[in-house]
């Protein structure tokens, strides 16, 4: 395999909506308006790995001084401040295909990399139960259950503190 990963742009929308979609149930998954404005508005935290050319996953977040991960964050692109302190994650996407090679990890470990050279205080995430082991292995500490109703699941946020 031949991986990399990008920053995306607009013209990659096709592709991370179908890879929303396929990777969320629809009451969870970013919609292609969403997905869109968050491409507008900060690609550069808009992560994609390729393999060959091919979007196989991505990671994306607005950055913010807030340091928990509120619901309106998903939908409102304007909210997010280049120089915000936190780093935000939206989703950690991979499709099925390529799940348990780790993918999802390297764009972890990427992501983590960026907000850390970019001089961010940390990065904050929401996940469900069954995942907290599963960034607990990147250094993030389970902060409990989220006051977020997104999808309305119940959330766990997580946060890796520099």
């Amino acid at each position: 395999m031949t991986m990399r990963i990008r920053t995306a742009a607009p013209a990659d929308l096709d592709a991370v909506a179908a890879i929303e979609a396929e990777c969320f149930p629809p009451a969870e998954a970013a919609g292609r308006g969403s997905l869109a404005g968050r491409l507008a508005a900060y690609p550069d935290h808009f992560w994609l790995l390729e393999n060959e050319g091919q979007v196989v996953g991505f990671v994306n977040g607005m950055c913010t001084d807030s340091p928990d991960l509120a619901d309106e964050m998903y939908d409102r692109p304007a909210l997010h401040d280049p120089q915000g302190a936190w780093q935000m994650i939206f989703g950690v996407d991979t499709i099925p295909a390529y799940r348990r090679r780790g993918c999802a990890a390297m764009l972890l470990e990427h992501v983590i990399a960026e907000a850390k050279a970019e001089g961010r205080r940390g990065v904050v995430l929401t996940c469900k139960d069954r995942l907290v082991h599963y960034y607990a292995k990147f250094g993030f500490a389970d902060e409990g259950v989220s006051a977020s109703t997104h999808g309305d699941v119940v959330w766990h946020q997580m946060r890796l503190t520099f």
